[in-house]
């Protein structure tokens, strides 16, 4: 029992890393790494409303309807991003103006709606929470290491503090979106890299039906196109 629950925990951190390994949430991945703290505030937020929403959905799995299951995850997790989008503002307001939209944009990251349909619906609640929590550490992880890797080379600082030489000669591209995408590419390669060597496959872009909401929304786009053509 502790050695499964312990995996459900590791998973999330390398072998199944939401946005290196599953290639989710590269939205946001990209938009709030120009900088470290920005990177970890959207990280540890993320994770909370992840952790939060697994155990509240896993808790209410057999109460919530099937037919309204999605609609009833999206204000589950909206109640979670609203809290710790209050607490925000009100004790890291600088955070707050960093962030900006990708804050509230928590509600439909795929990431947290995809752990709510693919485990936490189907799980206990202990181990929904730890998978939450595996989730949430690996996402903000990479976070942290592609918001080091910009900030470093594209800023010249480490958390704000000026490193010497590279102050005076900081690479601009690396805070533009250009230099995210090419760090995101470059670490993207590094751990297919070490899958390989493992004889693990390739983190692949693989488009809608690699999420775990893409059996929902096949089913919605199907439904419209008979009402339509009713």
């Amino acid at each position: 029992m502790a050695k499964n629950l312990g995996k459900e925990f590791s998973k999330g951190i390398i072998a199944e890393n939401p946005v290196l390994r599953l290639v989710l949430g590269t939205c946001p991945t990209l938009a709030t790494t120009t900088s470290v703290e920005s990177a970890i505030g959207m990280g540890l937020a993320a994770s909370i409303v992840l952790i939060c929403s697994n155990i509240a959905i896993s808790a209410l799995r057999k109460v919530i309807p099937d037919k309204v299951r999605i609609p009833a995850y999206i204000v589950i997790i909206a109640s979670f991003v609203t809290i710790v989008q209050m607490a925000v503002k009100a004790f890291l307001p600088a955070l707050d103006e960093q962030l900006g939209v990708y804050l509230p944009l928590i509600v439909v990251n795929c990431i947290i709606l995809g752990r709510a349909e693919a485990f936490a619906s189907k799980n206990p609640v202990l181990a929904s929470a730890l998978d939450g929590l595996g989730m949430g550490v690996g996402f903000t992880a990479a976070l942290f290491v592609m918001g080091a890797i910009r900030e470093i080379l594209g800023a010249g600082t480490f958390y704000g503090i000026s490193i010497p030489f590279l102050s005076e000669n900081p690479m601009l591209i690396f805070i533009l979106p250009p230099g995210g995408f090419f760090t995101y590419g470059l670490l993207m390669a590094a751990v297919n890299r070490l899958a390989e060597k493992k004889g693990k496959p390739r983190a692949e872009l693989r488009g809608c039906e690699a999420c775990p909401m893409a059996r929902n929304c096949a089913l919605n786009s199907a439904n419209k196109k008979e009402e339509v053509a009713e």
